[in-house]
């Protein structure tokens, strides 16, 4: 693999770290994240797994050490698990690490095959485990389902991360005892503030908890020491006694974590966003389809040029979302 120079945007930051969305479409409707009927991409738009994988090993020659797969749900995919077998190949060889987020509804049945293709480490959505307020927020969904999806993974060898966005009336009791369940357990737990991304059928400011206060609540219930932990990502960590598990929080709002971004997200019909909170992209399907390697480095460089400063998240009566499209399609 011929190397190409480190991927260093207009601010002077190193991107390391990939996103990739290999689909928009999702077996879940979380009400959060998406409305409850949805228009998904047509097939024919999406870049296909060769694609992918291509694109993906120009930005691993670029410098990218960690990348992530996510979607919407990137188990729904037809042979995803072809392309994790392929993106393995890297790992200890420019890539430190691959992993990826998922709800875990078809975790069960892929976990061995992560594990065997070199994953070690995986996200899990699960913002409830009550059954009735997981199908609430789901609209739909199982939680057994999940549950034994991310018990597989853990039997698996998969080191498991659960991510639980905070929702106010919703599962924001429900926080200290997911995190007592998730150190018993031996997983971390992500918590994230609702961001406002896409229109849904429902009002955020009404569903928004700042993570500031509820750190706080936590504080007098656990023993939580800082850590000097880093995943990659934005989240700040905190050792949970007595288990020694990690407890993160994601705070686009409540604390702006943009001055140390290192990460970029590839969409599955190959548009590059440089940040989650902006419209700015570089379409890099039509590059690499229309002159091969060299046309995908030149947009990469582009790209570098415009990733902006930071975002412009705002959660507030009578706010539009930040931008037009769903979370699902630019990844998690």
């Amino acid at each position: 693999m011929t190397c190409g120079p480190a991927l260093v945007d207009r601010h002077g930051r190193t991107i390391s770290y990939l996103r990739i969305s290999v689909t928009d479409r999702c077996d879940l409707r979380c009400r959060y994240c998406m409305a409850e009927e949805m228009t998904f991409l047509p097939r024919a738009q999406l870049l296909d797994l060769e694609e992918i994988a291509l694109i993906a090993e120009r930005f691993i020659a670029r410098g990218v050490t960690k990348i992530r797969l996510s979607g919407g749900e990137p188990l729904v995919r037809r042979d995803v698990t072809e392309l994790v077998r392929r993106l393995g190949r890297s790992i200890g060889h420019g890539l430190d690490e691959l992993t990826m987020t998922t709800n875990a509804t078809r975790l069960a049945a892929h976990a061995d095959a992560l594990y065997a293709a070199g994953m070690r480490r995986i996200n899990v959505s699960l913002d409830s485990r009550d059954p009735a307020s997981f199908r609430y927020i789901t609209r739909h969904g199982d939680v057994a389902q999940v549950l034994d999806g991310i018990f597989a993974a853990r039997d698996a060898g998969l080191r498991v991360k659960i991510n639980m966005v905070a929702l106010k009336g919703l599962n924001d009791g429900e926080i200290p005892d997911m995190l007592a369940w998730c150190g018993e357990n031996g997983f971390d737990l992500s918590l994230i503030e609702t961001m406002p991304l896409g229109a849904i059928d429902e009002d955020r400011v009404d569903r928004f908890v700042p993570l500031t206060a509820v750190f706080d609540a936590l504080k007098q219930r656990f023993a939580l020491e800082r850590s000097d932990h880093r995943s990659g990502g934005p989240a700040r960590y905190w050792r949970v006694s007595p288990w020694g598990n990690r407890l993160g929080l994601i705070s686009p709002l409540t604390e702006n974590f943009c001055a140390s971004c290192n990460r970029v997200r590839l969409t599955t019909e190959g548009k590059l966003f440089m940040c989650l909170g902006h419209d700015d992209q570089v379409d890099l399907k039509a590059a690499i389809r229309g002159g091969g390697l060299a046309a995908l480095d030149a947009a990469l460089d582009v790209a570098m040029a415009h990733k902006p400063e930071r975002h412009d998240f705002v959660i507030a009566p009578g706010t539009a979302p930040a931008v037009a499209r769903h979370m699902s399609v630019t990844g998690g």
